[in-house]
């Protein structure tokens, strides 16, 4: 059977790495997978990189490491040889056997997403879907890409602290800014929504909150409310001024406050509490939001002391 699938394990064959490498995946655009990973090989063995089964899909590749002289090959011939530079992004269509001569030091991020998702952007919206997507061989100086790669590269790095609907969220933006970058598509002013009603935007949240480890895909809550998941997130946004990842962080910070104004428990028996890897990444986020840290928090909220940190 063919293995498709451009990203985690099948990307590191390609690349020939000696292990698989870190991978993100969802699945928030019509149960059609999406994933992120990061290849980095700073000792590689010279020779033509491998080669993917054709599928109806695309590899969005942000470079974070200069490559001089990349030699480019496309449907079984060299296409061209160009100087590759760090945070540019490149596209590759799947259907045309995509390669290269791995011949030095390499590092990058690559976003793997089927045209099917694409489809289903543009059936949320009512919108003609994309023909095609300017796959040319050319770097893109495209700052929203640098962007996500840079947001999603902490999530590779510390999987255990990226929570489901972060990866969702962050995948469902990349999607929209490759069907609208590269592919055309538009969304009609019509479907831009507006704020929820206070009954969808009630019962959305009792979902975060009852899945305070952020678990439950994008996708499920916005199937609850009988919406799309770009128009869940967008009309989320607008009632609440967060994203629905960045409100469950909140509301574990506001969990965990609560948590911490009864004596006896310890810190890291609060982060677990309120869905975090550990207390490391519990620290992190609190003090992002709350701008102190929880041990400070708490000798101010019980006035005490206190050496705990």
């Amino acid at each position: 059977m063919t293995r498709t699938g451009a990203y985690g394990e099948r990307l590191g064959e390609f690349l020939r790495l000696e292990e698989a490498p870190p991978t993100l995946v969802t699945r928030s655009l019509r149960s059609t997978e999406l994933a992120v990973t990061e290849t980095r090989n700073d000792n590689p063995v010279p020779g033509l990189s491998g080669s993917f089964a054709a599928e109806d899909a695309y590899l969005v590749s942000l470079k974070l490491r200069d490559y001089p002289e990349c030699e480019i090959w496309g449907e079984g011939r060299h296409i061209k040889k160009a100087d590759v530079y760090a945070g540019t992004t490149y596209l590759y269509d799947l259907k045309t056997d995509p390669r290269y001569v791995i011949d030095k030091p390499f590092h990058s991020i690559h976003f793997y997403v089927p045209h099917s998702a694409l489809d289903g952007l543009a059936d949320q919206s009512g919108t003609r879907r994309i023909d095609v997507v300017d796959c040319s061989p050319v770097g893109h100086d495209d700052a929203i890409v640098r962007h996500i790669g840079a947001t999603l590269q902490e999530g590779l790095r510390r999987p255990a602290e990226a929570n489901q609907l972060f990866i969702d969220y962050m995948m469902l933006a990349l999607t929209a800014h490759v069907a609208q970058a590269y592919g055309g598509f538009r969304h009609k002013a019509e479907t831009s929504p507006g704020a929820l009603p206070p009954w969808q935007l009630a019962r959305a949240c009792d979902k975060l909150e009852a899945d305070i480890g952020g678990k439950l895909p994008l996708q499920a809550i916005a199937a609850e409310l009988g919406l799309s998941v770009s128009h869940f997130s967008r009309a989320f946004r607008a009632s609440t001024g967060l994203p629905p990842y960045r409100w469950l962080l909140h509301h574990r910070v506001r969990t965990a406050k609560r948590l911490m104004s009864v004596r006896g428990l310890s810190l890291f028996e609060v982060a677990i509490s309120v869905g975090f890897a550990n207390q490391s990444h519990f620290t992190r986020v609190f003090s992002e939001i709350a701008g102190i840290s929880p041990g400070a928090w708490r000798r101010d909220a019980l006035g005490t002391a206190s050496g705990e940190r």
